[in-house]
């Protein structure tokens, strides 16, 4: 019974694995790289390097949106930090009269906190891109999306822990690597690469499931607020409601001693002002603190009366429901972490992408055991080997190559390009369709080393771009002391030399394999 118990386990695990697997591996390495997405936004917009420290920064964001967006009923600004050195400021942007029932669109610039100068970027999605990738896949309405990624995270969940199940000795076989014994050196690596980082495993599956948990499993929330989620949202997730204008004009008071009266009140400076109807006598002004200095991601807020500078009210202490799902979900996306510890998260990011890898890879190598005779004497492989091969090689090797291509896009791409954006995320798309293809139609190893070395080729030479293209290279930022841009091109040097590396093994297991041939 023992037996046929572990046995159900391995079943299981195998094609909860397997079924979603390759959409697993995206989500991964999308969710590593938006560990540092404020440092990828760094390196995709090097003008913000101009940026410099500024005591005068708040009113130098709240001069210019006078003047940029003085119709406009809400006023967001995003004051520096150590990994974002510029102001952001941002506004809706009114739709034309003509159309009917259209939202506003909303637009962002960044200053400059000495001077106030706008900063002349250009235009990219930046580090958000994968971020909204890891659970909005892009091209698709983001309800089918959340969906699909809540599915496949269930999936992962089932496969750690009937992983764990089934293989007894894990955390002994953690410490034994075979090389070159086909399927046992993919299985050892499979083991190792999901217990190096096991703990994170179950943390960023189980907090990215409770982040949509609402959406995934809404009938408490129906029962209990029968069926009024407006209710539920604004007893849960308490926002400040946006006061009617008045129609009569008003001047804001001075917003610096808010922010000094919320930095004393916190023991933290701030990180966020929204000024809402912001040249109405209606004015009210929110501050939050910055994200770093805390785990959960339900912040604090005072709100003060505009005009005065009255303090109306101070939210921050949340239910035990709430506080539970804001540390939860502050887990997941680590804003909190320090430098070191989000560079941890990325290698067991990296980890969990090794470990979904070798899995699909294990599989693969079992089903060509299985079918070993038919292979040696000429007889073509099944349809369904054939397919899992095929986006083997577009998942595991083909994704890199999209992600090299995104960067290169952005240095590449004429700074003017209409609607630049959606253009370097194109090429990402393009790249990885291509390498996918191309996978299908040869799913061969001469195939893996080919994808291989394009990616490893793409990510080496990107600081070699990086150095042609502005003055934001290796040679400028490491004196300097610009860690995020310095880290940006050493990091993916190490990619690249990791891709390299991986085509050494396999080149060599190539030679070794011909040389057992008879």
């Amino acid at each position: 019974m023992k037996e046929g118990f572990r046995q159900s386990m391995a079943w299981l695990h195998t094609w909860s694995g397997l079924l979603v697997g390759w959409v697993l591996f995206m989500i991964f390495a999308a969710g590593t790289a938006t560990y540092f997405r404020q440092e990828i936004t760094q390196w995709m917009q090097p003008e913000v390097l101009q940026a410099h420290a500024g005591p005068q920064a708040i009113t130098h964001a709240l001069n210019a949106l006078r003047q940029k967006a003085p119709q406009a009923s809400r006023w967001s600004i995003e004051l520096p930090t150590p990994r974002e050195p510029a102001v952001r400021i941002g506004w809706v942007e009114p739709p034309p009269p003509q159309a009917k029932n259209a939202r506003g669109r909303f637009k962002t610039e960044f200053l400059d906190p000495a001077t106030g100068a706008v900063l002349k970027t250009r235009e990219t999605r930046g580090g958000e891109f994968f971020y909204r990738l890891h659970f909005d896949l892009h091209y698709m309405p983001a309800i089918w999306a959340r969906w699909i990624v809540g599915f496949c995270a269930m999936f992962m969940l089932v496969a750690i822990v009937s992983g764990v199940i089934t293989h007894k000795r894990i955390f002994k076989d953690f410490f034994t690597f075979r090389p070159r014994k086909n399927q046992r050196s993919w299985l050892d690596a499979h083991n190792a690469t999901g217990v190096l980082a096991l703990p994170f495993h179950l943390m960023i599956t189980y907090s990215g499931l409770i982040t949509l948990m609402t959406l995934y499993m809404p009938w408490g929330v129906m029962t209990a607020y029968q069926g009024d989620q407006k209710a539920f949202t604004a007893e849960v997730f308490p926002q400040t409601v946006v006061p009617k204008p008045i129609g009569q004009p008003g001047t804001l008071t001075a917003v610096e001693p808010l922010l000094a009266q919320a930095q004393a009140r916190w023991g933290q400076p701030t990180g966020r002002v929204t000024v809402l109807n912001p040249l109405d006598a209606s004015a009210v002004i929110e501050v939050q603190p910055i994200d770093e200095r805390r785990i959960s991601l339900n912040g604090p807020t005072m709100t003060f009366q505009g005009s005065s500078g009255a303090l109306l009210s101070v939210r921050g202490d949340d239910a035990p429901a709430a506080a539970t799902r804001g540390v939860l979900y502050g887990l997941h996306v680590a804003r909190f972490a320090e430098p070191w510890l989000r560079a941890l998260f990325f290698v067991s990011g990296l980890a969990g992408c090794a470990m979904v890898a070798t899995g699909l890879l294990l599989w693969a190598v079992k089903e060509r055991q299985k079918h070993a005779k038919q292979i040696r004497h000429g007889m073509p492989i099944s349809f369904g080997l054939r397919l899992v091969d095929g986006l083997n090689i577009g998942a595991i090797a083909g994704l890199p190559i999209a992600i090299a291509t995104y960067f290169w896009a952005n240095r590449l791409l004429p700074l003017d390009l209409l609607e630049r954006p959606q253009q370097e995320i194109t090429c990402f798309f393009t790249a990885w369709g291509a390498a996918t293809v191309f996978g299908l139609i040869w799913p061969k190893r001469t195939m893996w080393r080919l994808q291989l070395v394009l990616g490893a080729g793409l990510f080496m030479l990107l600081p070699l771009l990086n150095a042609l293209t502005t003055d934001a290279h290796l040679g400028i930022t490491l004196p300097a002391g610009y860690w995020a841009l310095a880290g940006f091109d050493l990091t993916v040097l190490a990619l690249g030399l990791a891709l390299a590396s991986a085509v050494w093994v396999l080149q060599r297991h190539g030679k070794h394999k011909a040389k057992a041939s008879p």
